[in-house]
């Protein structure tokens, strides 16, 4: 495995060059908040930062993309026929990214990449994408990725992995994409491997130390669909819930949308919009029929999507990165890490009703 040293001196000269040969997004302060943007030109990453407040999955899955054009007008030979819409698949290389963020799009790759099923758009933008992450040296409190199968050096999803050592950044390589941005940016300073991969081993050791915070997660698997289905406490989890959809659109892993045609006289455009199990529109069918009508229902079904349908269907582990923002952003503090520790240990023969 190959690592290199970058000095701080040089970092912004080797970014100037990665701008001729990628499109660069990093994280940069807006207001109160650190988000995932495109970089203007001389502009850099802060990697300063925490952790943002939304997740970075929208440089690869926007929050509302055009798919198709389309035209009404019947005096044009392509009227009522879908045009794909323009779309921009150069090289882009996001900076700074956490570890868990970048573990989080293999977890969405289960949804967008499959054998049976690729989505065109997800898998172009995936693949044009290089991942450089960035090494979590101060977890937050509400963090658990440790317990939710990624980690604050975590490697899985990533190119290339940075841990800032004060005056410079130790590099690691990961993947051929990331050996492409590193010759890029000229960014050629190689380290001996061997004590580059003590050095990793002990920043990452010292990061895993500082995270409080666990979700137990080992008798998921074991669980009765319908035993954690039909819990009694799934009312009073939902019972703050105002459906606001937060949770869902801050989340790495989430993947839901929708599809809407917007028209303006003639010309119409197809949408692909994110959506949230929350909403209560989510599941309302056409025949006016909505089995999930209830917000009890519709709280229920995040948690049993991403703590036993997923772990169910892919025994890999939980929809889950264990990056807290969920836990944080939460306007009436309904927290993940509960609600797993609920399922988790819930017994049904506790709750079972005596025989007559």
């Amino acid at each position: 495995m190959k690592f290199v040293k970058i000095d701080k001196k040089e970092w912004a000269a080797g970014l100037d060059r990665l701008s001729a040969a990628y499109r660069l997004f990093g994280p940069v302060k807006e207001g109160n908040f650190h988000e995932f943007k495109a970089l203007d030109a001389q502009e850099r990453p802060d990697m300063a930062y925490v952790n943002t407040r939304r997740s970075p999955k929208a440089l690869i899955y926007p929050q509302s993309e055009k798919m198709f054009e389309f035209s009404l007008d019947q005096t044009r030979a392509d009227h009522h026929i879908l045009r794909e819409a323009g779309k921009d698949y150069t090289a882009r290389a996001v900076i700074g990214i956490r570890p868990c963020d970048a573990d989080a799009f293999r977890l969405v790759q289960k949804n967008f990449d499959t054998p049976e099923y690729r989505d065109p758009y997800w898998v172009q933008a995936y693949e044009a994408t290089t991942l450089v992450g960035l090494g979590c040296s101060s977890p937050c409190s509400t963090c658990f990725c440790t317990t939710a199968g990624s980690g604050p050096f975590h490697e899985a999803g990533l190119d290339l992995l940075l841990a800032d050592e004060g005056s410079g950044y130790l590099v690691k390589v990961l993947s051929p994409k990331g050996e492409a941005l590193v010759q890029a940016a000229g960014w050629s300073d190689a380290t001996a491997a061997e004590a580059a991969e003590r050095r990793l081993q002990d920043l990452r050791g010292e990061a895993e130390a500082r995270i409080v915070s666990r979700v137990p997660t080992a008798k998921l698997k074991d669980q009765k669909t319908n035993h954690l289905f039909d819990a009694p406490f799934w009312q009073e989890v939902a019972f703050s819930c105002i459906n606001c959809g937060t949770c869902t659109y801050v989340c790495p892993t989430c993947w839901c949308f929708d599809l809407q045609d917007e028209v303006s006289g003639k010309d119409g455009i197809r949408y692909r919009n994110w959506d949230s199990c929350m909403f209560p529109l989510f599941t309302h069918h056409g025949s006016g029929h909505n089995p999930r009508s209830q917000k009890t229902q519709r709280v229920r079904q995040r948690f049993m999507h991403k703590l036993k349908y997923f772990v169910d269907k892919y025994d890999n582990g939980i929809q889950c990165v264990g990056c807290g923002r969920c836990i944080r952003l939460c306007p009436v503090n309904i927290d993940i890490r509960r609600v797993c520790n609920l399922m988790n240990h819930f017994d049904a023969t506790a709750c079972a009703i005596p025989a007559a």
